[in-house]
């Protein structure tokens, strides 16, 4: 309530104090007022509109949307802000009087027209500025209602104020009150400068930073004074991250630094062109120890993935090396040929399988001892050597099947999926029967062990996810600090830079240009005349 409340007030008071100048330049000069009160409701109108607008707009967008309109809308409060409190830094003091100086020219010129114009713009201008600041401020505050009436408050006071200084009852120093509000207004700012890191995080365009620096919890608890002051008014949260807590440093000392540095302190023309120029080079180098010293991101994983068996006891390791996956046993090796990209459980994965290796062709017939040697030196059951004694006709049946799943060239999960079976008939048999055939089993000639199923262990997985996630974040970090900071500081440095020349150029003397001079005749030719 207090932050829009200040808002409120401070960007209102800004309007009032204008439309008062120009009423009573008005007034003074005998033209009707009736055409400035229709601009002024106008604009006030515009303005309440453009809130709605921008308010519906962002409600009915889908989450994310919403988020990333946060933080547009609440980057555009901070660059109005900004630009409002610098500029009245400046030009508090003889705001009036530059105010008064455009009314006499406009109504100078024979017209009143400019001056309604004026009212209608001023108004626009900081009604449109308070819109987006004042919804900026609801989306970053807890209790909406609260906050909007602070705002109303606030702007009912300045019209107040405003009304106060038109009629002459109310007397105040511009350059205080804007110079204490503006101090006010930056650690606003610098609150709206929190939450629009933490919108953009998450809507999923800033996730470098994100580390939690310290808890200030302990300064203020949830649902006290402190709490309101600090996390309501200014912004603040109970758990800064990384990159808010930079931000916020970022945004606020400079400002403070403008705002309120000494006045006999503050550097001439000449020195404020070095302080620039330093400036500029510092930014540039910075932007290149950034760049020198941000390291690159690295997935670690292990070289080898444990598998399991179907019953889940482990079964060796296997690893992933061009194209190839050897493992677990210690001649076992499977030439993979990709397939394409897949998803696996949310994570993009390129998919490989394995081919076969081509067998020789197995018996067609099987003896009874065969038979039992297949089931592990046994006859099944339902085969009784009296009344089946062999030898039965062969129908083998085989299947084999690799299935790998790789990210960035790192094993990630994969599944081998063996079976071999064989169909008997005749040999005294009145039905076929089939017998599975156990890994390890004693082959007949002809037959190739098909080796055991096996699967990536599930805490491989798990762990390599947590890596891919550690990863994703180390590049995201890798990509904001090795590139987008350096990109911000050298497009910082050449405004600082254009700025000095630009300023320096001002410094520089205007060389007059030599003109003909006429002679005056002297007084002697004078006398000879």
């Amino acid at each position: 309530m207090l932050a829009t409340f200040v808002i409120g007030l401070r960007e209102g008071l800004e309007a009032a104090l204008i439309v008062g100048i120009i009423a009573a330049f008005l007034k003074k000069n005998g033209r009707p007022l009736r055409t400035m009160w229709i601009g002024v409701v106008a604009a006030i109108l515009i303005s309440i509109a453009v809130g709605v607008v921008l308010k519906v707009v962002e409600s009915a967008l889908p989450q994310r949307q919403q988020e990333l309109m946060e933080t547009v809308i609440g980057s555009v409060a901070i660059f109005f802000v900004t630009g409002m409190v610098i500029w009245m830094s400046t030009h508090a003091r003889g705001l009036k009087r530059e105010i008064e100086s455009a009314a006499q020219s406009a109504l100078g010129a024979g017209t009143s027209r400019a001056l309604v114009v004026m009212a209608f713009l001023a108004v626009l201008k900081e009604g449109f500025e308070t819109a987006v600041f004042l919804l900026a401020t609801f989306q970053a505050s807890s209790n909406t209602s609260s906050a909007v009436v602070g705002a109303v408050l606030g702007i009912l006071c300045s019209a107040a104020v405003g009304f106060g200084l038109y009629t002459g009852g109310v007397t105040l120093n511009l350059g205080k009150f804007f110079k204490v509000t503006s101090g006010f207004l930056i650690l606003i700012a610098g609150g709206l400068t929190v939450t629009a890191l933490r919108t953009a995080h998450e809507a999923g365009i800033l996730n470098a930073g994100q580390g939690r620096t310290a808890d200030l919890s302990w300064l203020a608890p949830s649902g006290s004074i402190r709490s309101a002051v600090f996390t309501g008014v200014l912004g603040i949260p109970a758990y800064p991250r990384l990159i808010e807590v930079l931000g916020w440093f970022l945004y606020v000392v400079p400002m403070a630094l403008i705002v309120y540095w000494p006045a006999r302190h503050r550097p001439n023309a000449q020195q404020s062109v070095r302080l620039k120029l330093a400036l500029a080079a510092g930014c540039a180098v910075a932007a290149g120890v950034l760049v020198a010293v941000v390291p690159t991101a690295t997935l670690r994983t292990p070289d080898a993935a444990p598998v399991v068996d179907g019953s889940g006891a482990k079964a060796g390791a296997i690893r992933f090396e061009s194209a190839a996956l050897t493992g677990p046993g210690a001649a076992e090796r499977h030439t993979l040929q990709r397939v394409g990209p897949r998803n696996l459980n949310g994570v993009k994965a390129i998919h490989y399988t394995a081919r076969p290796a081509s067998a020789a062709a197995p018996p067609a017939t099987l003896t009874l001892a065969q038979v039992s040697a297949l089931n592990g030196n046994r006859l099944p059951v339902g085969i009784d050597p009296g009344l089946n004694p062999g030898p039965f006709d062969a129908k083998w049946q085989r299947s084999e099947a690799v299935d790998v799943s790789t990210v960035h060239g790192r094993l990630y999960d994969a599944t081998r999926r063996a079976h071999l079976s064989v169909t008997l008939s005749g040999g005294g048999l009145t039905t076929a029967r089939t017998l599975t055939v156990s890994p390890g089993a004693n082959l007949p000639s002809g037959v190739s062990d098909p080796g055991a199923s096996w699967t990536v262990a599930t805490s491989y997985v798990d762990d390599f996810g947590t890596a891919l996630s550690r990863y994703a974040s180390d590049q995201d970090a890798v990509k904001f600090w090795g590139r987008v900071a350096p990109v911000g500081l050298l497009v910082t440095a050449a405004a600082l830079v254009v700025a000095a020349l630009r300023a320096r150029r001002r410094l520089q003397p205007v060389r007059s240009t030599p003109s003909a001079t006429v002679g005056t005749p002297s007084p002697r030719s004078s006398s000879n005349a």
